[in-house]
């Protein structure tokens, strides 16, 4: 059902007129391709996440933690499943991310 969605949604989109009416018809049908190219791009991020679990579990990695090699919750994988990093490392690492960027913002803005 999901895909039909997805591929009727792709129709539309894609049957648009080319030259909009106004202002107010461009804006709406920009923002429903962002809408739509962003959530097709969520959906293909997530399904990689699934498949590296799958190949996890195939090679008896699943469930451990890629940076301190410690066995991940199963509260953690109950709530994500692809799970690559156990709550410590991947609060650590996301404060690493925004520390980063935070350092890069202001070497730039000077």
């Amino acid at each position: 059902m999901q895909s039909s969605m997805s591929a009727q949604k792709a129709a539309q989109v894609l049957s648009r007129e080319e030259h909009p009416h106004d202002e107010g018809d461009l804006s709406q049908q920009s923002h429903e391709e962002w809408i739509f190219l962003n959530r097709n791009t969520l959906d293909l991020k997530l399904l990689r996440e699934v498949q590296d679990a799958l190949q996890r579990i195939e090679h008896g990695t699943y469930g451990v933690c890629y940076e301190c090699e410690e066995p991940i919750s199963t509260k953690r994988l109950e709530a994500v499943p692809w799970a690559r990093y156990c709550v410590t490392c991947q609060e650590r690492l996301a404060g690493g991310a925004v520390m980063e960027d935070e350092e890069e913002f202001q070497e730039v803005g000077g």
